[in-house]
């Protein structure tokens, strides 16, 4: 079955069809209270025959509060292979996390993204003859959920990897990195000396501080370590040369958990060198450094050849003397033995892959109409600032090949792909072999009403603010909220002001508003302390608030990204949680994008009409529970407040208790991956200890 692009006729048929039966007796157990509803059963059938036929492109076409994770839930466990799940960004990949692992609490459900809090990356701009030196701050939580998800997909089947676009960077290479792990057994003949050697080869650190992932320490005949993948600590008792004993501990309370009789210990670093490999792309290195320098010569170009040479040198003798030098990824093919050009290995490298190299694994592109533009526009930025800093002598030729993979390379790593979204792009058009249509909600919901206003005041008609304003009060009187979306930041603070100042209690959201900040408004604005938000782009992909009667959209007919047709079915979808929804386009004329997104509206209500009709069924608002994260932020702050005024008074040991405290419930929220929490946390502890070592 193929489904045409929006507003041209289908073929689905949308009656009742008896309930899929989730798999039990595969990879996944999936678990849920809910059965699958409305459309969902058509489309679990429909993409699981198209995997099972060996269909390469799919695409799910589900419309806003279809429930989309629950029917991809469905397919992974009805395809029986482990997933990959890209979305376009951390928060959302961090949510999706949230669902996969509550639909799948027996199996191995993994984050993966970026570990950089902050990252500025090496350029240089010849118009200024400024460098920019590469400067990067790693979150070590993201890190250790990195190297989780590497694991799991080394040792067991039944893993689904939420990733973003990082999933295309290069990582070290799976087999070097599975080759290199050690395990460690009762009964095994070691001793403490080459227990501690054997470590420090799989790039541990050793200190006598308190143990964090990547670290070990060794006292008497006791040898403790934290693996990279995992909070736990584990304890090696050594008789003679013989392990006695390995216990699991506690990192916090040091209470200990449980007696093991074996553990793996995989490395530290994902990139992983052996000895004779090292000395191999040293001279490597050094070959394409001369070669280099001659034809910077050849080019007259004196004073790049000299920086490049002196940067070369310096980080040779580098990784010579300690294995490691500032920005050693772009020597990368070297040490992973690739040829020029050849594409780096990924995070999907890590996944299994049959005797000929095709992938044995499913992929999930979510929001794929931002996500597939997403992972096809990286490798091209990366290219252009690479080629600046070798032109001018900052870096060697093979500094290229640090890079993320061509769309073209990733097509060619992933096997069969389902697109998901409730605006299919081009391209998923184009490729798709089948497109599902989701366009019933278990809950009998439509699609709102679609109304055209003027923008500017007629004889007939007032102005755009003048009947969003009259509009916004019938709805707040009646108890629903409002959603005003404009072009610019500028136009949202200052509509917000006239709205305040006719009355309407407004607030606005858009890029500058911190991330914690813009997460209390939206839960105020749920919650009815204003009701009416402003905003700009932010109004689209995620935004889940069912309160929302009206939807305002100003300057419909200003034509671009923003009034696309894509982002106009987005905006509408957002009036699509309530009974009550409804949307005006203000606008003095009907561009193509408003036609497209008025006749796709209209055609989804039609559809969903019928099958209520049908099947009797009264459509109900969704209820979601209003849960904000930043009582517990404001909280903790308040408590370290409080806490840090009365420090003076207390001992060092119940500092420390505090400090023991706050780091078990940060670990607490990177586990629900509540990094805003664990952030906060962070920065915390770090104060107290500054307080402690100053007392």
């Amino acid at each position: 079955m193929v489904i045409g692009r929006l507003g041209k006729p289908i073929s689905a048929s949308y009656g009742i069809v008896p309930v899929h039966e989730s798999l039990s007796m595969g990879l996944f157990n999936l678990v849920s209270e809910y059965q699958p509803a409305g459309d969902q059963p058509n489309a679990i059938e429909g993409l699981s025959t198209g995997l099972a036929d060996g269909l390469t492109h799919q695409t799910l076409l589900g419309v806003t509060g279809s429930g989309k994770t629950f029917t991809m839930a469905n397919v992974i466990a009805e395809a029986n292979m482990p997933a990959l799940v890209i979305a376009h960004n951390k928060t959302l990949a961090a949510q999706l996390t949230q669902e996969y692992r509550e639909f799948f609490p027996e199996n191995a459900v993994h984050y993966f993204v970026s570990y950089y809090d902050y990252y500025q990356p090496e350029a240089y701009m010849p118009a200024s003859d400024t460098y920019i030196e590469k400067e990067a701050q790693i979150n070590e939580e993201i890190d250790r959920l990195r190297h989780a998800s590497t694991q799991a997909l080394l040792t067991r089947k039944d893993v689904i990897i939420v990733a973003s676009v990082s999933c295309i960077y290069g990582l070290g290479s799976p087999t070097e990195y599975e080759k290199v792990h050690k395990r460690v057994e009762v009964g095994m003949e070691t001793s403490r000396r080459q227990l501690v050697d054997a470590f420090v080869g799989i790039y541990f650190e050793r200190t006598n501080a308190d143990l964090e992932p990547g670290k070990f320490r060794a006292i008497g005949t006791t040898v403790e370590v934290m693996p990279v993948n995992e909070r736990i600590v584990y304890r090696i008792e050594l008789g003679g040369d013989r392990v006695e004993r390995i216990q699991t501990v506690d990192p916090t309370t040091r209470s200990i958990l449980s007696d093991e009789q074996s553990f793996f210990l995989f490395p530290a670093q994902h990139f992983v060198t052996p000895a004779d490999e090292k000395e191999r792309a040293v001279r490597q290195i050094k070959e394409e450094l001369e070669e280099r320098l001659d034809q910077l010569k050849r080019l007259d170009k004196p004073l790049e050849a000299e920086r490049l040479k002196r940067r070369t040198n310096y980080d040779l003798a580098m990784i010579r003397e300690i294995g490691y030098c500032q920005g050693i990824e772009n020597y990368s093919r070297h040490f992973d033995g690739r040829e020029a050009g050849e594409a780096p290995h990924t995070l999907l490298s890590y996944f299994p892959h049959d005797e000929q190299g095709n992938p044995q694994f499913l992929t999930v592109i979510d929001e794929s109409h931002v996500t597939v533009p997403q992972i096809g526009g990286m490798y091209g930025g990366d290219r252009s600032r690479k080629e600046t800093l070798i032109e001018h002598g900052f870096r060697l030729p093979s500094a290229k090949d640090n890079r993320p993979l061509t769309f073209e390379e990733f097509e060619a790593t992933v096997g069969q792909r389902v697109y998901t979204s409730a605006t299919p792009a081009q391209y998923e058009y184009d490729h798709s072999e089948k497109i599902v249509e989701q366009i019933i909600r278990p809950t009998g919901l439509v699609d709102p009403k679609i109304d055209v206003h003027p923008v500017t005041e007629t004889k007939t008609d007032s102005g755009q603010v003048a009947d969003f304003i009259a509009r916004s009060e019938k709805a707040i009187k009646k108890g629903g909220r409002v959603i005003a979306t404009t072009l610019t930041k500028k136009m949202a603070e200052d509509l917000a002001d006239h709205l305040k100042e006719r009355g309407v209690e407004t607030q606005y959201v858009h890029s500058d508003i911190k991330t914690i900040e813009r997460i209390d408004i939206l839960t105020a604005f749920r919650r009815g302390e204003f009701d009416c938000l402003v905003g700009v782009n932010l109004l689209r992909e995620g935004l889940d608030l069912p309160e929302v009667t009206f939807i305002g959209i100003l300057d419909a007919d200003k034509e671009g990204f923003l009034r696309s047709a894509t982002s106009l079915i987005q905006i509408i979808g957002r009036a699509a949680r309530n009974v009550d929804g409804a949307v005006v386009l203000y606008a003095d004329r009907v561009t193509n994008a408003m036609r497209e997104a008025m006749d796709e509206t209209e055609r989804r209500r039609t559809i969903q009409l019928a099958y209520n009709t049908k099947h009797n069924i009264t459509p109900q608002t969704i209820k979601k529970q209003i849960h904000d994260i930043t009582d517990q932020m404001r909280s903790e702050h308040d408590k370290v407040v409080d806490r840090e005024l009365a420090i003076d008074e207390q001992s060092d040991k119940t500092v420390k208790q505090l400090i023991k405290e706050k780091e078990k419930r940060m670990n607490a929220a990177v586990k629900i991956l509540d990094f805003e929490t664990a952030a906060i946390l962070r920065d915390e502890i770090k104060k107290l200890s500054e307080k402690l070592q100053q007392e």
